[in-house]
C-alpha cells in the first residue's frame, strides 16, 4: 500500500540520550501531524557519532529503545513507523545499528521489527569504527507493514554489492541512515554528498528500487556533517532534498507498484536471480 515517508536530519546532542530520545519523538509527531506513515533518522540519532570509546557506555538494546520510543509517543492516535541508528548493546558488544520500529499509538505497545548492525565499520581519515563497534553479519532484509525493505548504515551503501543483494533478496525500499562528515566541495554541494547522489541514484535505476537517506547535520569536535538528506524513485530521479547544513525534513510518497512497473521495463533484478546460481560459483572459483 502507499505511504508517506518522512527522511528527518537533526542535530543530536552528544552523548545525551535521553534529551536526544525526547527530540527524536517531537521529531516523529511533528511528522505524523505532517501525514507521514514512517520516519527516517540518521546514523547515531540516539547518542551523536563520534563517542569513539563513549560508543559503549552510552549504547542500549534495541528492546529498551523500543520501549523508550513507545512511551514517548503513547499520545499518537495513529501508527508510525521509525527506523533510527543507534549505538547498540547486545551479547556484550557494542554494534551500530539501525532498528525499525513500528509505533501503534494509542498507548499500546510498539513492536521491533527489525535490527541491522553496519557490516563496513570505516577506520580511516576522520573515521575509528572498527576499534570501538563489532561488525554486523546479516544483510538487512526484512517484511514491514508497507512491504519488503532493507536496511544500510553510511558506509555500507558505498559498497555497491550490498545494495545488489538487498534487491536480489526482495527489498523494494533502501533505507540508508548516515552520519557523512562533509569533505571537500565540488559545484554547489560537498563532495560527500554528490557521491550520495550518485550512489542513490545508480541503485534505484539500476535494481527499480525507492532509495532514502537520512543524513546527521551539526559538528562534533569540529567536524561538521552535511545534511543534504534525499529520496529516489524507482526510476532514478530525485523526489525530495533537505538543505545543506540545517536540521529540516522531507516528505515522500512511496508506492510499491511503481517497483513493479521499473522492473518490468528494465529486468535486470530478474536477470541477477536468474544467473545467481552461475554467479556464485564464478565467485567461488576466483579463489
Amino acid at each position: 500500500m502507499p505511504f508517506t515517508l518522512a527522511s528527518i536530519q537533526f542535530v543530536p546532542q552528544k552523548g545525551k540520550v535521553p534529551a536526544n530520545l525526547d527530540r527524536i519523538a517531537e521529531l516523529t509527531t511533528q511528522a505524523a501531524g505532517s501525514g507521514a506513515d514512517m520516519c527516517l533518522f540518521p546514523e547515531s540519532a540516539v547518542t551523536g557519532y563520534f563517542l569513539e570509546g563513549g560508543a559503549s557506555e552510552h549504547s542500549l538494546s534495541a528492546d529498551d529503545l523500543t520501549e523508550e520510543l513507545t512511551m514517548r509517543l503513547s499520545h499518537l492516535d495513529s501508527p508510525v513507523d521509525i527506523a533510527v541508528g543507534f549505538y547498540e548493546k547486545h551479547g556484550g558488544q557494542p554494534f551500530n545499528s539501525a532498528a525499525y520500529i513500528e509505533i501503534p499509538g494509542g498507548g499500546r505497545p510498539g513492536r521491533l521489527v527489525h535490527v541491522y548492525r553496519k557490516f563496513f565499520l570505516p577506520t580511516y581519515g576522520v573515521f575509528d569504527e572498527e576499534r570501538f563497534h563489532s561488525r554486523g553479519s546479516r544483510l538487512g532484509v526484512f517484511d514491514s507493514r508497507f512491504g519488503r525493505m532493507a536496511i544500510l548504515i553510511c558506509e555500507d551503501v558505498w559498497h555497491s554489492i550490498l545494495a545488489t543483494l538487498c534487491a536480489v533478496r526482495g527489498a523494494e525500499i533502501l533505507l540508508v541512515p548516515s552520519a557523512s562528515p562533509a569533505r571537500g566541495f565540488g559545484e554547489d554541494k560537498p563532495n560527500n554528498l554528490l557521491r550520495y547522489e550518485r550512489m542513490l541514484r545508480c541503485i534505484s535505476e539500476e535494481h527499480g528500487m525507492y532509495a532514502a537517506v537520512a543524513m546527521l547535520v551539526g559538528f562534533e569536535g569540529g567536524k561538521g556533517f552535511s545534511g543534504g538528506s534525499m529520496v529516489y524513485d524507482p526510476f532514478g530521479h530525485q523526489m525530495v532534498q533537505c538543505p545543506i547544513g540545517d536540521e529540516s525534513m522531507v516528505l515522500a510518497e512511496i508506492d510499491f507498484s511503481q517497483v513493479e512497473i521499473a522492473r518490468s521495463r528494465t529486468p535486470l533484478v530478474d536477470d541477477l536471480r536468474s544467473a545467481w546460481e552461475t554467479i556464485k560459483e564464478l565467485t567461488a572459483s576466483a579463489g
